[in-house]
């Protein structure tokens, strides 16, 4: 859950459960207070039930919550510190343990994330296209006006993406209280989704439904590094009759070029490549980063 009303939540549940509005207020704020700091009341009460920022919530603590909540009406009391407290103990959610989460307010509960994600840039030159596009009003009789409701234009490009993804796994099992086999689960669940997922926006117009072309995924205890550097010299639309391989070219030398400079940057390596089926699978990939 992502949310800035916790305290809203809560504060109805209180008042639906029979108690009184000013309690509800107070218990419902000493609740959301431990998730970040609350806003100003600015002539409204209620505006202190909101957080400042988006927290994170994971699965168990929201469960947390709710059975503190049931326990505050059940017993008619307000929470002590010790149950407030207790709240953000356990935390098992795999999306806060890989992308971390930051309580300004409550720094100590602060979770490191374990992977890192880098913008995807295009291994060549691009041209941005505009897509000019009308909607007509199917219940205008022209009277008055017989020209479109709507006129925009859409920017878009045609690209080829070199994207990088770093996980620390032993981070992530930390996060996750020592769980190595949802760690395991959560690798495997995120690297599948890397490479055969595309993002939402705009698909109903554009169909951008692609796979990986390529992936190599690197495992071991060495310092982490981008490949990044093989197109700071883009391909050449002008000399290349295929992208795809230029580009797998490129990232292989580069790549070659790191482990002669710097000595071997990772102790195993998996790659699967579409343009050239025959080799590794996405199952192989699957088992290949779950492994230690």
């Amino acid at each position: 859950t992502r949310s800035k009303k916790l305290g809203c939540v809560c504060y109805e549940t209180l008042l639906a459960g029979g108690v009184k509005d000013k309690d509800s207020l107070i218990w419902a704020k000493s609740i959301a207070g431990q998730f970040g700091a609350l806003k100003k009341d600015k002539g409204n009460p209620l505006n202190e039930l909101e957080i400042e920022q988006l927290v994170h919530v994971s699965v168990t603590e929201q469960a947390a919550i709710d059975s503190l909540v049931k326990l505050m009406v059940s017993e008619h009391r307000e929470a002590t510190e010790q149950e407030l407290e207790l709240l953000r103990q356990d935390n098992h959610s795999t999306d806060i343990a890989l992308f971390g989460r930051m309580l300004a307010s409550k720094p100590s509960f602060n979770v490191e994330a374990a992977c890192q994600v880098a913008h995807a840039i295009s291994v060549h030159s691009v041209v941005i296209e505009d897509d000019y596009f009308t909607a007509v009003d199917d219940l205008n009789d022209k009277s008055v006006d017989a020209g479109a409701a709507h006129i925009g234009e859409t920017g878009f490009a045609a690209g080829l993406f070199y994207s990088y993804v770093c996980i620390n796994r032993q981070q992530l099992i930390d996060n996750l209280s020592g769980d190595e086999r949802l760690a395991e689960k959560a690798i495997q669940a995120l690297t599948e989704a890397a490479v055969k997922v595309a993002p939402a926006g705009k698909q109903n117009s554009f169909g951008s439904r692609a796979y990986a072309s390529y992936v190599m995924a690197e495992s071991g205890d060495q310092q982490p590094r981008s490949l990044s550097v093989a197109f700071l010299k883009p391909i050449d639309q002008r000399s290349s009759d295929d992208f795809a391989s230029d580009s797998i070219t490129a990232l292989e030398r580069q790549q070659e070029y790191f482990d002669e400079t710097y000595g071997t940057c990772a102790e195993h390596r998996c790659v699967i490549n579409a343009i050239a089926p025959g080799g590794s699978t996405l199952n192989d990939l699957l088992t290949f980063v779950a492994s230690d």
